[in-house]
């Protein structure tokens, strides 16, 4: 009892102690913004740019600049953070490096700003004129850096990654002019337009800095031009020389898809136009919208390799396509006065959700694939959304903001978390907006008067023209009278089980699963280097077995089955991708487990995947006799 006691007056004296301490409470700092707002104003001079791109062997762009300076006193100067098409901060200031800023000879003092670490501020001296920066960019020389950007053979060039630019203006007021070395005996192509030429020295036309930006160039030792008509040109570099060895009537097909975006849409949103094609297994792969050119990166048998399948012959049509949608007209929210300033992406939905819509249409209308291979490609991704059990607790709209929660970082469970999934559900929404459209008026009119009607406002205009929400209902409104504004709105922020799938259903197709790919599926298996048996177990296996995706709830998940596993065995047989076919084709309407030996880290342990449902890869069913309304969908345009 005694003891007790004394421990019953120890802890009210420790809690009597504690109590009787304050804690220190300090106030936090303010935030203050020592950047300047950007005014819509000229600035008072020409930025002149010189970049030195012939290191191709360390990938170093030398990097000198001129900036006029307007007056005496503080400055700042900004890297690109926020990046159109990229939809986030994704300027790569951690590659910037050696900064020496120089006025008059002397060498300033910078100090990067302590909340945007992509500015810099310096003190201008009196008397000075201008300020000369000099900086290394230091590509990436191995895969966990980045993207690659230089190789022996081919260049990406980025302005974005080569410039500064002055704080305080509206960087369309900011005229620059740019000169750039290339390696000796490449050439290269772009939407800026060569003025003089010395040798491998190239100066470029005199543009705004908004501009620039939207101009990357693509070099290379081997390349070639195609012109497409219609003040199009198809640039291509590739590994090496065999690999441009396009046919003819390759190239037909590409003057097709500038043919019948044209048609569709009715205008040239663009003074001119280049497709920059890097066909490389060394330059990383990239799809990258702007607006009189686009960036895309695919195989080296993109030509020589045709006839194995589509591959990525939808990436020109989606790139093109932005000219008009994302680039011409963009939502409101996004339209920005500079590259420090975020941006906002509510309609992500429409700039890349309808964009899809159409690079897949275009890419048929085209003949770039075949419509059967349109299909296929619609089934994979319509499985795939309706398989995706975070369509539940996550509406389409939440996953606009991916691009800045997750700048495409890898992640374990997409299927429970999602990802930038406005770009197949957008097309999913846009595929029932345009059954409903030839639904209300008896199959006069669809998408196609959608487009003309709000992407091509006037032939050659290439500046940009914001819309908002209610634009989009009205324009729709116009076409055909019906509750817009409720089936947007729904769509967009439904949580649901399954994915929206009545376009197609309305439009002659069902979605069914066979125990054989498609083409396209398995074109998809092929150039990814995976055996996708999403739907047959819930799990995509690449390289030796590597599990590289799980779906959530699926069989596989609950064997516990997980992103960075190894298949080792299946029914006490060696892994390989044809045993582990053939053992689910096995199991299929039996009670029996399949028994996988897992590796996981540093560990064997065994599991059962309880799957009996054999394989399973979807394809659309055609519901009707005749010419649905996809097939007139996909039928080019005369």
């Amino acid at each position: 009892m005694r003891k007790s006691l004394l421990l019953v007056g120890l802890s009210a004296l420790l809690a009597t102690s504690v109590g009787a301490v304050e804690r220190s409470k300090p106030t936090p700092l303010p935030f203050t913004n020592t950047i300047p707002a950007a005014v819509d104003a000229p600035f008072p001079g020409t930025l002149t740019l010189k970049v030195d791109a012939t290191d191709t062997v360390r990938g170093i762009f030398h990097v000198s600049e001129t900036i006029p300076v307007p007056k005496a006193g503080p400055m700042t100067l900004l890297f690109p953070k926020w990046l159109p098409g990229n939809h986030g901060p994704r300027g790569e200031i951690s590659k910037l490096a050696g900064l020496v800023i120089t006025a008059n000879g002397k060498e300033l003092l910078w100090q990067r700003d302590q909340i945007d670490v992509f500015a810099f501020h310096i003190d201008v001296p009196a008397g000075a004129k201008a300020l000369d920066v000099r900086f290394d960019f230091l590509t990436p020389t191995a895969g966990n850096q980045g993207r690659t950007t230089v190789t022996a053979d081919m260049i990406s060039l980025q302005p974005n990654q080569v410039s500064v630019y002055p704080a305080g203006w509206f960087t369309r007021q900011i005229p620059i002019s740019t000169t750039v070395t290339w390696p000796a005996g490449w050439q290269a192509g772009g939407a800026l337009r060569p003025v003089t030429t010395a040798a491998n020295t190239v100066t470029y036309e005199t543009v705004d800095y908004e501009t620039l930006v939207d101009s990357p160039f693509l070099a290379g030792r081997w390349f070639q031009r195609f012109d497409l008509g219609n003040k199009v040109t198809l640039a291509v570099a590739a590994d090496a020389q065999r690999f441009l060895a396009a046919k003819p009537d390759q190239i037909d097909k590409h003057k097709a898809l500038v043919t019948q975006a044209i048609k569709l849409f009715g205008t040239r949103q663009f003074d001119h136009y280049e497709f920059l094609l890097s066909l490389t297994d060394n330059l990383g792969s990239i799809g990258l919208e702007h607006h009189r050119s686009s960036e895309n990166g695919v195989n080296t048998g993109y030509f020589t390799e045709w006839d194995k399948g589509p591959g990525r012959r939808n990436l020109l049509p989606h790139e093109f396509t932005h000219s008009w949608n994302g680039k011409h007209r963009r939502g409101a929210d996004s339209i920005v006065p500079d590259f420090s300033t975020p941006l906002r992406n509510s309609m992500l939905w429409v700039y890349e959700g309808q964009t899809q819509f159409w690079g897949y249409v275009l890419g048929a209308r085209a003949g770039l694939f075949t419509k059967q291979e349109t299909l296929d490609s619609y089934a994979a991704i319509a499985a795939s959304l309706d398989n995706r059990p975070a369509r539940a607790w996550r509406s389409l709209d939440d996953t606009t903001n991916d691009p800045v929660i997750t700048s495409r970082a890898p992640k374990a469970w997409v299927s429970q978390q999602r990802s930038e999934d406005y770009y197949n559900e957008g097309l999913l929404i846009w595929m029932e907006v345009d059954s409903i459209l030839r639904r209300e008026t008896k199959g006069a009119k669809g998408m196609d008067d959608f487009a003309r009607a709000f992407f091509g406002t006037g032939e050659g205009d290439w500046g940009v023209k914001p819309y908002d929400f209610a634009e989009i209902v009205k324009t729709l409104n116009a076409i055909a009278p019906y509750d817009w504004a409720g089936l947007l709105t729904q769509r967009l922020t439904e949580k649901a089980a399954g994915a929206p799938l009545n376009g197609f259903t309305a439009s002659g197709y069902n979605l069914i699963y066979t125990d054989t790919p498609t083409p396209a599926f398995a074109d998809q298996m092929r150039t990814g280097k995976v055996n996708n048996l999403s739907y047959s177990g819930g799990l995509v296996v690449g390289a030796n077995g590597s599990v590289e995706a799980v779906i959530w709830n699926s069989a596989a998940f609950d064997a516990g089955l997980t992103v960075g596993d190894t298949l080792v065995a299946v029914n006490e047989n060696p892994y390989s991708d044809d045993v582990l076919k053939a053992e689910i084709t096995a199991a299929k309407g039996g009670k029996e487990p399949i028994r996988l030996l897992v590796r996981t880290a540093d560990r064997l342990r065994s599991v059962d995947l309880k799957w009996t449902g054999g394989l399973r890869y979807p394809r659309f069913e055609k519901t009707g006799a005749g010419e649905t309304a996809m097939d007139k969908l996909l039928a080019p345009k005369p």
